[in-house]
């Protein structure tokens, strides 16, 4: 008997959900996939929190959905998180208080501060290579210490998300370049913690971080309590995982100059893989390293589908029904306008931000057209981060799409034209899943002695859809054109009320 299959494990902790996939590197097929819910805490000051409870539970879960025979096999795991939360441990590893997510944009005050510390924006620019905006983890961390000084006197270990997975997997404190690097605790050239902006917060948090590692590297092995909770072998390597964002750069093939990988979730994210580090002097792309060993320039809006999902559920339709709906409607809207920002926002910089519904008038006040604008707000958001990649040198190529968003054939049309490129997705529905299963394969044969290229790696083991593609078409390319001038013109007059 040749024993159980030889697997890897991508696990995938969104916003939403915690995913685990186990993919065999031989055969080149996912052998089984599992899934678990995740709640939120959300209040009207911004703030948006999950316990570290619920992950141990939901990665518990998700094991256990998985065949006993196939998690005998894992030879390797690596998890992709959602990146920039900030989970606080005391010094024995146990949570001091709920999770600050990506999305929570309750330390607007704090951000002002830390800059105004750090000598200003373009300061920060330099000291790092990113801004202080309110999403990232080190702002967070600040308003622990003036909201909660208690628990903040308590605090040993700073991790991540994926951190906190790779933790529980392994027992070790450690982050890895990518992830790390949207902490704002981070200079991303040296690719190193940044003691300086630390002791803007407290000369003893550096103290706290954990150690560094590069991304090849593993992070661990699969402790024996580890094995015991959640059924898998121990001893297994823990790849050193990254942010949801670098993993999904590795499961759409992003690991060279040429390609952008754009995502359509919840949040709204466009990256391309850099071999050096870019540093956007307007702010609107962040300067992240990648978890390939290069770097990941990258914009975020914090509202992509959010619009969409909030006026599909306000007309009570069906998603099959509001996609159609769009559909009939032509580009532009016929001048509806929407400003997406359910969730305040942070490219552009507003996390006071509001949405709204704009140019209505009685001949165009038609639920196709609420619905087509909706969806084109969120790729207009899209394009002004492709144009900041363009004004620093970015030739793109192709754009490559994940999320909910990329399984709509609109969608995929309408980032082609707004975009102006060819429009390409994975054969698969878990580009981050399946990316942190690559990096782990990666790390595997690193540690195994048989290293291999990352880019290798991606060509053999990333399929792209056939039949998911879009090109872009003249003349809708041009009609876009104006629509997203008149999107500009009210951002440019409603923004100043939220800034």
């Amino acid at each position: 008997m040749g024993g159980p299959m030889k697997t890897v494990c991508g696990i995938d902790l969104g916003t939403q959900s915690c995913k685990a996939l186990l993919y065999d590197y031989v055969g080149k097929a996912v052998v089984a996939r599992s899934q678990a819910s995740l709640d939120m805490i959300a209040r009207n000051d911004g703030t948006r929190e999950q316990e570290a409870s619920w992950y141990e539970s939901a990665l518990a879960s998700c094991f256990a959905a998985l065949p006993a025979d196939a998690r005998a096999g894992i030879q390797a795991i690596a998890v992709s998180g959602q990146q920039h939360g900030f989970v606080a441990l005391d010094a024995e590893g146990r949570s001091l208080r709920p999770v600050k997510l990506w999305c929570d944009t309750s330390t607007a005050a704090e951000c002002d501060e830390l800059t105004r510390a750090a000598g200003g924006p373009a300061a920060l620019l330099e000291k790092t290579g990113m801004l202080m905006l309110p999403g990232y983890t080190a702002p967070k961390i600040l308003w622990l210490k003036k909201h909660e000084p208690e628990d903040y006197a308590r605090l040993r270990h700073v991790l991540l998300p994926h951190d906190y997975i790779n933790y529980l997997l392994s027992g070790d404190y450690v982050a890895e370049y990518g992830d790390a690097s949207g902490s704002a605790l981070f200079d991303i050239r040296k690719r190193s913690w940044s003691a300086e902006i630390c002791g803007l917060i407290d000369p003893g948090l550096y103290a706290c971080l954990p150690r560094l590692i590069a991304p090849g590297e593993p992070a661990g092995r699969v402790s024996a309590a580890a094995a015991a909770r959640y059924g898998i072998p121990q001893g297994a390597l823990v790849g050193s995982g990254g942010g949801d964002n670098m993993m999904g750069a590795i499961g759409t093939g992003t690991v060279e100059d040429g390609f952008l990988t754009m995502s359509l979730g919840t949040s709204g994210t466009l990256y391309g893989y850099s071999g050096s580090p870019v540093v956007d002097p307007s702010g609107n792309l962040a300067a992240f390293c990648s978890s390939t060993g290069g770097w990941l320039p990258l914009l975020c809006t914090m509202n992509c589908t959010v619009a969409s999902e909030q006026f599909r559920g306000l007309l009570g339709l069906s998603l099959d029904e509001y996609n159609a709906a769009a559909a009939a409607a032509p580009i532009g809207s016929e001048g509806v306008v929407v400003l997406p920002f359910f969730n305040g926002e942070r490219i552009p910089n507003l996390p006071n931000g509001r949405a709204s519904l704009n140019g209505l008038s009685a001949a165009n006040f038609k639920a196709g057209n609420i619905a087509r604008a909706s969806m084109e707000a969120a790729i207009f958001g899209m394009r002004i981060g492709l144009e900041a990649f363009r004004k620093l040198g970015f030739k793109a190529r192709e754009l490559r799409i994940i999320g909910g968003g990329a399984k709509s054939p609109l969608w995929r049309s309408i980032a082609a034209n707004v975009l102006g490129l060819p429009v390409r997705a994975p054969a698969g529905d878990e580009a981050a899943a399946m990316g942190a299963a690559i990096q782990a394969l990666w790390c595997l044969n690193k540690a195994a002695g048989r290293p291999s290229a990352i880019q290798e790696l991606c060509a053999e083991h990333v399929a792209l859809e056939g039949r998911a593609q879009a090109e872009p078409d003249a003349a809708s390319v041009k009609a876009y054109e104006a629509a997203y001038a008149d999107y500009g013109r009210y951002l440019a007059a409603l923004g100043p009320l939220y800034s």
